[in-house]
């Protein structure tokens, strides 16, 4: 989330500004994680007009101080105020001589001590977590036009291209950890919440959904109400079976008023899928005849048919919205037909239950024509645009299956479209025909489908994932070397702790695998010990092998780079970061960042798109930290956060030495 700060410089009208900022504004956007910005910090960097109107126009949250008649102050406040509606907070010193401007006299601001700008530090730090939580309009300009809607961001927010390419090469190289650490290093750039943006399709597409989650709830929080990143959070979050969050997402997209209508359909559509699957779930223990009473006296049956109508009714072109509402009403007569008295049931009299049966038939009529007309217009626009979707075909066969009684007929039309299709589409169909094979609707049509697609794909019954072990360590000491941290002496004491925690997982675990880099030390020791072990290592280098030799075991001595070369030719295609130590253009935004530290946050990210529940980290470690992101450590602190599991091997202990704290396993 990043910051902008509207103030005056330096010390005027008996109030130095450049202080204000160091104790009581700086402190606040510390202390709720958010980056950000001066108008100083564009002079510096010159053309001023464009990156302020940019920064005033993409800032997450505005901060003014109009303590004085400062100028420059009031015109960026006004433009703040021209450009978004919301999240601009107002401080002001207090005793100041002057009145605030007329035109802001009503607004409401915080007032802070100028003598001592830090005791206001906590009111601060409230009245921002206030405003970033609030839908609130605070500008003047929005609360006197409603009908005004803001800029779209999304075009003054460049993405760098070598940042895009670096996206593109990781999703396409399927080094997932490393999309989601680009995702982590868009923070706090201008682009960041486009940044997070692309990173988030590319994980979403690839069905890496919790670490898909993770980047858009970042992007979320620059816009609680993101379309785009709500919707995927929708689907997200029921594939990981929290359809409580789901719902949530997906209620946002249909409450913001601005949503496009397609949008709004996509979001009721997959309220009406959520409802489908817990529908599902309330029935499917029981037997047949069981499943059929519980399914139609379950009152998820129509909401979940109202839920996908409501979605068609946002937009006719939707017609998957339309489709599915149109199955849902074909099950509810379906099975009235086939349990009357349990259809009787729902309602007060016989002829009431009459009455609705006749209703819901002639909905579905009328619905099965509206269906086929929004199929037919979208398999217009695909042939003129030549673009070929075989969803359009196949929906076209659902339909069949839907409204023909022709068993033979709704065959040949899904063995039309599926025909050259790859085997997921035919496992879509197999999905949903499961329901009404589950429920005995529909049967002569569901058995001929059944033989056109075929046996289903063998399921594989390989045992589950292992075990994935993360090590990260010190290097042995340089003879150049001050202080002492892992002398060349105690390597005997290190592998066999090593040796240790590596069995102990290999004992309660079963199968697992390491990962590590290779640098002189805790690393190479680590693949040498899973290597006598038995137990398979997956090596990550920072740079490509020479450079990471020169910069990481040389100046442990010849023997190292002999044992480096040895691991190294087991992997000739092991992934590498980056080209050089140098960091690319992109994330100039990150001062103090070095390869090393993107290399250890890289290493575990790829670590925990395994799961985190999966994950332990073993860390041989001093206990000293100040080391930054992807510092240990930071890795130990985010594996804790995330769920994962962690050994910290006592350094200091281990190898008797003194002068530093003991480390902690969170």
């Amino acid at each position: 989330m990043r910051a902008f700060i509207i103030r005056p410089f330096g010390e005027k009208g008996g109030i130095n500004f450049d202080r204000v900022e160091a104790e009581l504004i700086a402190p606040a956007l510390d202390r709720l994680d958010i980056g950000g910005r001066t108008t100083g910090d564009v002079v510096e960097a010159g053309n001023i007009r464009e990156d302020m109107f940019q920064l005033l126009l993409v800032a997450d949250l505005v901060v003014a101080d109009i303590s004085i008649d400062n100028v420059n102050a009031y015109y960026e406040l006004g433009i703040r105020h021209a450009l978004r509606e919301k999240r601009t907070f107002l401080i002001r010193a207090r005793g100041v001589t002057g009145d605030v401007p007329f035109d802001l006299r009503t607004d409401r601001y915080l007032a802070y001590d100028a003598a001592e700008p830090g005791g206001t530090l906590d009111r601060l730090c409230d009245g921002l977590r206030a405003t970033l939580a609030s839908d609130r309009p605070d500008s003047p300009v929005f609360g006197l036009l409603p009908e005004l809607r803001e800029q779209e961001r999304r075009s003054l927010l460049p993405v760098p291209r070598e940042f895009r390419e670096e996206v593109q090469h990781a999703s396409g190289s399927k080094l997932f950890g490393k999309l989601a650490l680009l995702g982590q290093e868009a923070r706090g750039a201008l682009w960041e919440s486009e940044g997070l943006r692309i990173v988030g399709r590319e994980q979403f597409g690839a069905n890496v959904f919790e670490g898909a989650c993770a980047t858009l709830e970042d992007l979320r929080r620059t816009d609680p109400l993101d379309t785009e990143a709500n919707l995927l959070l929708g689907t997200i979050y029921q594939r990981l079976g929290d359809l409580v969050n789901s719902e949530i997402a997906l209620r946002r997209v249909t409450v913001r008023p601005s949503t496009p209508a397609r949008d709004r359909a996509e979001a009721w559509s997959l309220l009406g899928r959520n409802l489908k699957t817990q529908w599902r779930e309330s029935w499917r223990p029981f037997q047949q005849d069981g499943r059929r009473r519980q399914a139609l006296r379950s009152p998820l049956l129509l909401q979940s048919y109202e839920a996908y109508l409501k979605g068609f009714r946002q937009d006719l072109n939707h017609f998957y919205s339309g489709l599915n509402a149109l199955a849902m009403i074909t099950i509810v007569l379906g099975l009235a037909e086939l349990l009357p008295e349990t259809w009787t049931d729902r309602h007060s009299s016989d002829g009431e239950a009459e009455e609705t049966r006749r209703r819901f038939g002639i909905e579905r009529h009328l619905l099965a024509g509206a269906v086929e007309f929004s199929i037919q217009a979208n398999k217009q626009y695909a042939d003129q645009s030549g673009l070929s979707d075989p969803w359009v075909a196949i929906s076209q066969a659902d339909l069949r299956f839907l409204t023909s009684e022709r068993a033979g007929q709704v065959a040949h039309a899904y063995d039309v479209a599926l025909k050259g299709q790859p085997e997921f589409f035919s496992d879509s169909v197999r999905a949903q025909l499961v329901v009404y094979q589950e429920l005995g609707l529909l049967a002569a049509s569901v058995d001929r489908v059944l033989d056109v697609l075929g046996p289903a794909a063998a399921v594989d019954r390989t045992p589950g994932r292992p075990r994935v072990i993360l090590f990260t360590g010190h290097q042995v000491d340089a003879p150049t070397r001050g202080k002492a941290r892992f002398p060349a002496d105690r390597e005997p004491l290190a592998r066999a702790a090593i040796r240790d925690a590596v069995q102990y997982e290999v004992a309660r675990s079963g199968v697992v695998v390491g990962m590590a880099g290779a640098a002189s030390g805790g690393d190479i020791l680590f693949h040498e010990v899973c290597a006598e072990l038995g137990i398979p290592t997956k090596l990550y280098l920072a740079l490509p092998p020479d450079s990471y030799v020169t910069a990481s075991v040389a100046p442990a001595g010849a023997d190292w780079i002999r044992r480096f070369y040895a691991i190294q030719s087991r992997f000739p295609s092991a992934p590498i970061l980056a080209p050089t130590q140098e960091p690319p253009g992109w994330l100039r935004h990150r001062r103090d960042y070095s390869i090393w530290q993107r290399n250890n946050l890289w290493m575990l990210n790829e670590a925990l798109t395994a799961g985190a529940r999966n994950l332990t980290v073993i860390a041989l470690w001093n206990g000293e930290k100040g080391d930054g992101p992807g510092g240990t450590a930071d890795m130990i602190e985010i594996a804790h956060r995330r769920g994962a599991e962690t050994r910290v091997l006592d350094s200091n202990a281990l190898f008797g030495l003194a002068g530093a704290p003991a480390p902690t396993n969170p």
